[in-house]
This record gives structure tokens, sequence and C-alpha cells, in this order.
């Protein structure tokens, strides 16, 4: 046996306490570890998995509840009887490697590699020719949890052009997120995030293929979706997730939040959400609205009068202003907005998304617009309405 000597001894010591920096920094995406330990022929290896806080480490027969720090002081009593040390941290994304023997100590960084090509595994007119943001391959575990893939690690025929849309919804914000500050934990704050499948999507993306630190905050009133986002992120062992029941109007949060996303909020729960945006500050703000009802109800435009006669013309001016109203708050309120379309019409009339960028101080010339708008078309939108009296 040629054990390792004290200088390399020494250099495993330095790279544990990198180790340990790690874990302190990004805990929250730690899966496991695993620990190979050599002797001529023979090899003994030591497994390691997150569990409630602890470590759950087991080697040699016994399993015992250890931190990190614990685990890897261990490590260093126990390689001293044997020749060389396979030491591999694995966390979302990314795994670490430490080699180590008599000769020498090594460090490698292995980010998660794509085994599966797309367009080899599904051939369908249906996938679009572009470079997937989220992977078959890479991402199976997430898409399978989500209901996107089977079991078998094929995209479901019936699922295809939702696998589409989220691709696209990770398109569409990846360039805007980009902007915001990299030195500090993302927070973002899904409103009215159901079973939370296109955030969970987020996730992914940021922390693994991104390598972003992040922390994700779901809200919804209806317990039982709650229940099945905390049950998908335990699955997925996504921990830097939680969600709340409760009221989009009645969360006050704890942290400074970063970005603040609503997808699919039915009528004024979009203007809520906003609302909430602009009053905690948030960096950014994304809004896919649904249905619309509110200003339909409210609005008149003698010029128009011909015009809105007809139902379904004064139903889509309706749309029309109420995104047109929302984006010119989000201006005054000193935000840079961009409209686009997040899907095709084709598949749903609801396909607008605006993506709304803190970049200045509040434009009074837009807030000015926008009263004027309110007085022209007699409308009270609940947007200014949860502005000023929530």
């Amino acid at each position: 046996m040629i054990i390792m000597n004290k200088q390399n001894l020494n250099k495993l010591k330095l790279f544990f306490m990198g180790v340990q920096g790690r874990f302190d920094d990004n805990s929250s995406i730690f899966k496991g570890i695993t620990v190979n330990y050599t002797t001529g022929l023979k090899e003994f290896t030591g497994v390691g998995k997150y569990d409630e806080g602890s470590i759950k480490y087991i080697f040699n027969g016994k399993t015992e509840l250890y931190s990190m720090q614990e685990i890897l002081d261990e490590i260093l009593c126990e390689v001293i009887h044997y020749d060389a040390i396979k030491f591999t941290y694995i966390e979302r994304g990314s795994t670490m490697v430490i080699t180590g023997d008599n000769k020498n100590v090594h460090l490698s960084n292995i980010n998660t590699k794509d085994d599966i090509d797309i367009n080899s595994t599904i051939k369908t007119s249906s996938l679009l020719n572009r470079d997937y943001y989220i992977k078959v391959g890479k991402a199976d575990t997430l898409l399978k949890e989500i209901g996107i893939m089977s079991k078998d690690g094929k995209i479901k025929n019936d699922k295809i052009r939702k696998y589409n849309q989220i691709d696209h919804y990770v398109e569409l914000l990846e360039g805007v997120l980009e902007k915001l500050p990299k030195s500090s934990t993302l927070n973002i704050l899904d409103c009215g995030c159901g079973k939370s499948y296109l955030t969970f999507v987020l996730n992914y993306y940021l922390t693994e293929v991104k390598k972003r630190k992040c922390h994700f905050i779901g809200l919804d009133y209806s317990e039982i979706v709650i229940n099945a986002s905390k049950i998908m992120a335990t699955n997925l062992g996504y921990r830097n997730m939680e969600f709340h029941a409760i009221d989009i109007k009645d969360y006050v949060p704890d942290t400074k939040i970063n970005v603040v996303i609503s997808l699919h909020a039915c009528d004024t729960a979009t203007d809520m959400a906003l609302a909430l945006g602009i009053k905690v500050e948030s960096d950014l703000i994304i809004a896919v609205p649904c249905c619309h009802k509110e200003l339909l109800s409210q609005y008149k435009y003698e010029p128009f009068k011909d015009i809105t006669k007809h139902g379904i013309l004064k139903t889509k001016l309706a749309d029309v202003l109420t995104e047109g109203m929302r984006s010119i708050m989000l201006e005054a309120k000193g935000y840079e907005v961009s409209v686009v379309e997040y899907i095709s019409p084709l598949e749903t009339p609801k396909n607008i998304m605006i993506r709304a960028l803190k970049t200045k101080e509040p434009d009074d010339n837009a807030m000015d617009s926008y009263i004027n708008l309110m007085s022209s078309l007699n409308v009270y939108p609940a947007l200014y309405d949860f502005l000023n009296n929530w």
C-alpha cells in the first residue's frame, strides 16, 4: 500500500475547503457525493445523499447522518488507509471530481452532457428546426415530471406543441434575464403559479444550463395546485423553490424580488401581479395575460361607436386597450416595455407577452397619457386601482 504523502494530503484538504464553500453557497442544488477508495485491485465505495438538511452517508455497511464538514473530515481520516481516492461532488447541472494518490491530486469540473440528440430521437414535423433550450437527454427528468415525456424517453405526441411552447418561453426570457445582475441570487416570484410547469422549466434552465443562483416563490390561492407543485419540487429535488397558498394581494415578501412572473392569470389577477411587481420594485416583470373582461364592460369611445357596435370587434379592441394601458402604466413607473407574440394566434388568441425591465425613473409624461386615456375611454382599470388603493 502506498499512502498519500503529506504534501498531497494537504492539497486534498485545500480542495475540500473549496468543496465546503461550494456547498455553503449552493446547498439548495446539491444532489450527492460518491467516494471511491482503492487499494491494489480492491475498491471501496461510499455514497452520500441529501436528506432534510443533512447528508445520509453509507460506507462499509454503516449509514450515518453527517454535515458536509463532518463527511469531509471523515474522508480525510479514511484516505490515509488507501492507495488512491476519487471524490465526486454532484449538483444540479454539474459535477466536480477530485482524484488523488501519492503522485498527484487533481480537480476537474464537468458540466452535465447531452447524451441524446433530439432530432435522432424524435422524427416528426411538429418539432421545430431549432436548437432547443430545454434539450431531450439533458432535461429528461424534468420533462418526465411535467408530463411532456414518456417513461421511455420520448416526447409524447400530444405534448409536442406544449414542448415547443415551453421552449419558446425560455427563448423569449433568455435575453432579458441576461440583463439582470449576476452577482447575487435571483429571487423569482410566480403569481398565480398553478402547477408551475413553466416555472419548473425556468428553474431548470437558469440553474442547470446558465449556472445562475436563483430562488423561486410560487403563489396561488388553491391549496390543491400548491400541494401539487410541492410534490413535483420534491420529486425533482428542486429545493430552491417554495410555494404558498395565498392571495396575491396578501403576500408580503421578506426579501428583494428580482423577477415577477404572471402566466395566464385571469382578467384582473394579471393586474394584481403587475401591481405587486411595481410595488416591490421588481427588476423585471413578465406577464402572459389570459381573459380580459374588465374594460370590455367599461370603455366607450364615441368616434368608434360604429365599429364597437359589432360585439366581436368591441371584444378584440378591449383586449388591445387592456394590454396597451398596462404597458403605458409600466412605462410610467420606469420600466422599458416590449410586447411580443408568445405563441402563434392559431393556437390561442391569448398569445401576448409583456416584458418590462426597470431601467429609469418614473415617467410623468407616460402617466399623463394613461390618465388621459382613462378619461377618453371612460374606464377605471384595476391596475390603477390596485396601485393607488391596495
